[in-house]
């Protein structure tokens, strides 16, 4: 499959005008409870001043996209309440609106019960809205894209559908729908999850769970999946492979990042942090000197909801023997106070209060939680509002913390939010 250049051109405003933006925000994420125990995946924080969500909304709107329904389904207070904050920046004046819409029963009596039915569900919009494409998304992914550059793709193709899609190693097929393409770009093959792929093989094409329909094509696809008997209602299992096999024009636009790392060496950025291990590692990758992915592109921007909270503060930096705030390699966030303790390599919130003599290494903490003096935390999640009480230790007695705490397979113990320790 041939590599196309990256999108470089305008497309005309009005162009733009008539895409539809759906991003599925509904996911339970259980791999990543008990972060998602009061909240959706797509609301999970990220990077301490951001959610997950704000990703791919930055996305859409650094793509020049201003029409968009927000999916929701599962916990979604906390995903509406950021989004009413953070992203109400639209101009219904101007046709413009971000618009988060839950199951609402209008076709039947179920939730949504896949990716392909929670657009189904709400096919009155393409009704109301009339849009000459569709664009989906997912809102639970990491990474930095210009759409225009697959609309362009994707006209030029006269596709009925374009899906982006990326290299991956032949290890992780499992995890992803595999495509099969030619030296154009044209589908001839869909294969969700296979695992009959030799790991040892060379890398493979993966399916990004990024969509662009022709509105008609979605419509009549929906249509036609929601009487298929044994489908499971969703894009990778059932829609997908249906198109292809039925010979519809289904082009792979081969992803390439936005920002200043496009066309870099190497492969592109982009994950689906599913579970705790992977959301350690892509949200400790952001304090290193070089970051896989930076918050930093000027570019690119990442935009969130604003936090209307005092300069982070660092005190105590003499006195009493190892009696010193500070933070080394690491993001410290709007409102945070550093009294007296030692931060190394770590996410610290909004709001966090980290006291004297206490040390803090390879550790996520969320907004408002605080550390007590003498307390010990290494490679360790701690959701928002928790107080670690002085003296204590986690993250140090991995056996002893799983008889108290969530520990991922890779050794990083997990705190709910506002649980109360003792």
């Amino acid at each position: 499959m041939e590599t196309r250049t990256s999108y470089q051109g305008g497309l005309h405003p009005d162009l733009l005008k008539r895409v539809l933006v759906y991003v599925l925000a509904g996911g339970r994420g259980e791999r990543l409870s008990p972060l998602t125990r009061d909240r959706s995946k797509p609301a999970v924080p990220f990077g301490g001043s951001y959610r997950i969500i704000d990703f791919t909304l930055s996305n859409v709107l650094n793509s020049g996209m201003r029409r968009v329904f927000l999916i929701t389904q599962y916990k979604a207070a906390s995903l509406d309440t950021h989004i009413r904050y953070g992203w109400n920046i639209f101009s219904p004046e101007l046709g413009e609106f971000i618009s988060s819409i839950p199951p609402q029963l209008r076709v039947g009596d179920t939730w949504y019960l896949g990716t392909a039915d929670a657009i189904y569900q709400n096919l009155y919009t393409l009704d109301d809205e009339r849009p000459e494409h569709a664009l989906i998304l997912s809102g639970d992914h990491i990474y930095r894209m210009d759409y225009r550059a697959m609309l362009a793709e994707h006209m030029e193709r006269d596709a009925d559908i374009t899906m982006a899609v990326m290299p991956v190693p032949a290890s992780d097929a499992p995890r992803f729908g595999i495509v099969d393409a030619d030296a154009s770009g044209t589908i001839r093959g869909f294969r969700e999850k296979p695992k009959d792929i030799d790991p040892s093989g060379p890398d493979v094409v993966a399916n990004m769970g990024v969509y662009l329909f022709k509105s008609e094509v979605l419509r009549q696809s929906l249509l036609v999946d929601a009487v298929r008997q044994g489908s499971k209602r969703d894009f990778g299992h059932d829609v997908l492979p249906w198109l292809v096999q039925t010979g519809a024009t289904v082009v792979a636009h081969r992803f390439q990042e936005a920002g200043s790392r496009a066309g870099h060496v190497g492969l592109p950025y982009w994950r689906d942090i599913g579970t705790i291990d992977a959301f350690y590692e892509a949200t400790m990758d952001l304090v290193s000197v070089t970051p896989q992915f930076s918050l930093y592109d000027p570019l690119w921007p990442i935009r969130s909801a604003p936090v209307q909270a005092p300069p982070s503060k660092f005190v105590f930096a003499g006195g009493e023997e190892g009696r010193i705030g500070e933070a080394l390699d690491s993001l410290v966030c709007p409102g945070a106070i550093v009294s007296g303790g030692h931060v190394e390599r770590s996410i610290i919130g909004s709001g966090v209060r980290i006291n004297s003599w206490s040390r803090v290494s390879d550790s996520i903490l969320m907004d408002r939680v605080e550390i007590g003096r003498h307390a010990v935390v290494q490679r360790a999640i701690i959701d928002k509002g928790v107080v670690v009480p002085a003296g204590m230790q986690i993250g140090v007695d991995i056996e002893r913390d799983r008889t108290r705490y969530t520990v991922s397979e890779g050794g990083i113990v997990v705190i709910a939010k506002g649980a109360r320790l003792s």
